[in-house]
């Protein structure tokens, strides 16, 4: 049985807003008890997870997003820190990102086009966020993480002019490594 590649469809970050939030999460390691801290070079904002996907579907995929590079460029605002899941042991601790008409449009023509490659359609809403941590480590404490929100609210602006297909490396560090890149506008 072969083993298949890993995929997702993403919106990656400059080199400023990687340091930026690689901050956040330096000073949060301090404060918080995760397992895992995703490397800077890996922060990124999730369009869609692909998961395994075989060669010629990725062919097929590759071809399908094509269209989205006649959307225009467009700008999100990025910041602030909020959690998916129990909110005593949060399983992620994220960094907000603006939901925009723009950015909306965007994921809804990825999820099209992946829907042509075959790919199933996405049923939970898209959250947009930049995960910082995630896998809550048992037996720690945050009673801290209601202060640390008010901490971290700044907001940095994100020129979104490209969109990329990374494949995953689950034994690198770091994991993500873009195959194919689509310039927008």
């Amino acid at each position: 049985m072969s083993h298949l590649s890993h995929y997702f469809i993403a919106i990656p970050l400059d080199h400023a807003l990687k340091d930026y939030f690689s901050q956040w999460q330096d000073s949060l390691k301090e404060l918080l008890s995760y397992k895992q801290w995703p490397h800077k070079q890996d922060l990124h904002i999730t369009l869609k997870f692909l998961g395994p996907v075989a060669p010629e579907t990725l062919k097929g995929l590759i071809n399908e997003l094509k269209s989205i590079e006649q959307l225009k460029e467009f700008e999100l605002n990025l910041g602030t820190i909020g959690t998916f899941g129990n909110p005593l042991k949060p399983r992620v601790l994220w960094a907000g990102v603006e939901k925009t008409d723009e950015l909306v449009v965007l994921q809804n023509q990825v999820e099209e086009c992946a829907g042509r490659a075959g790919f199933a359609k996405e049923k939970r809403e898209c959250r947009p966020h930049i995960t910082l941590a995630k896998k809550w480590a048992e037996g720690s404490d945050n009673g801290s993480l209601a202060n640390i929100k008010n901490n971290y609210n700044d907001q940095r602006k994100l020129y979104v002019n490209e969109v990329v297909i990374y494949q995953i490396f689950l034994n690198r560090s770091p994991k993500y490594e873009i195959i194919h890149t689509y310039h927008l506008g």
